[in-house]
């Protein structure tokens, strides 16, 4: 024990030499020579698979950083398996098989219990993200909480659909986080093992989870660096639905932002109550010459309910010992 408390001194005054302060040390220790863990769910990935697992693994020999590379081949049932079964001879490469299809967010959780480093990049199989630029995201993580590669480059193929919906959750997710948000779900990222895990249990099984994390670490206040990359057109079909996931997305930004940061939900909730109450008021006084009184009230208390269900939930949240952490 005598030892790892001299080592950490060590550290401490290494970094504070520097500029930085005992606190921020101990709440980010150094990463710069830490291992990393690469996961990349597979489901379906035929014809791309085996090219990415190489790719990666040529990325991550050049990093000069102990790896790791784990492909979680979520239930896949082309030939995505096979293709894995030929890349057993790739250094560092690891193949975690689901049974059935569980989902993208419960293999990413699955693969980060089981990983080996602190440092935990993800992408996507299917060819979409510049997995060249990896290693340098990896290399910022020792100066931050997490780096996400925002799709904002010169080149990003989004169906011209899909943009509508990803601004406005854009757009939601950045007044509810108090932080602007130019990718709330990109699926390269670079994260610490520890911060995932600290929020393991709220993270969901599908493709959520990104957007889960996000928003969980901004609203606690993490540091979040966002670096623009390109996006390209994915090989194969998307697994994505539009509709119903756009309508779930919002659902569970709402939700995750009301579990961090209940007032910033029911504050404007209770606002636009008022404010409908009084423009109630306003137009029964202007119809019949008074005002309705009955339904003006019943407006005005369930604005004071909202607001005294909001403060309650506020309270609870900064008597939690996860708040409090």
């Amino acid at each position: 024990m005598a030892t790892i408390l001299a080592e950490a001194s060590a550290v401490a005054d290494v970094n504070v030499s520097h500029g930085a302060s005992p606190e921020l040390v101990m709440q980010r220790p150094p990463t710069r020579f830490a291992g990393v863990t690469v996961i990349v769910p597979c489901f379906n990935e035929q014809g791309v698979i085996a090219d990415t697992v190489r790719q990666l693994s040529e990325i991550l020999e050049a990093t000069k950083r102990p790896f790791e590379l784990i492909i979680v081949n979520d239930g896949s049932t082309d030939g995505s398996t096979k293709e894995l079964s030929l890349c057993a001879n790739v250094r560092g490469l690891r193949v975690i098989e689901n049974s059935t299809n569980r989902g993208y967010g419960f293999s990413l959780k699955r693969a980060v219990r089981d990983a080996k480093h602190e440092i935990i990049a993800i992408t996507d199989a299917d060819g979409t993200y510049p997995n060249g630029r990896l290693s340098e995201l990896i290399d910022m993580i020792d100066d931050v909480d997490m780096v996400v590669g925002a799709r904002v480059g010169l080149n990003v193929n989004t169906p011209w659909l899909r943009r509508p919906p990803k601004w406005a959750l854009r757009k939601l997710a950045s007044y509810l986080s108090e932080t602007n948000i130019p990718d709330l779900n990109s699926g390269l990222r670079v994260m610490k093992r520890s911060l995932i895990k600290k929020f393991i249990h709220l993270l969901p099984d599908g493709f959520s989870f990104t957007t889960t994390i996000t928003l969980s670490l901004l609203t606690h206040g993490y540091d979040v660096k966002f670096v623009p990359i390109d996006y390209y057109k994915r090989v194969g079909m998307s697994s994505i639905r539009p509709i119903r996931d756009t309508a779930m997305f919002i659902s569970l930004i709402v939700r995750t932002v009301m579990y961090f940061k209940p007032l910033k939900v029911f504050g404007p909730a209770t606002a636009a109550l008022l404010a409908l109450s009084g423009a109630w008021a306003g137009f029964s006084n202007y119809l019949t010459g008074s005002i309705a009184i009955a339904p003006t009230l019943i407006i005005a208390m369930a604005a004071l309910q909202v607001l005294a269900i909001g403060l309650l939930a506020d309270l609870i949240d900064k008597r939690s010992p996860q708040s409090a952490a």
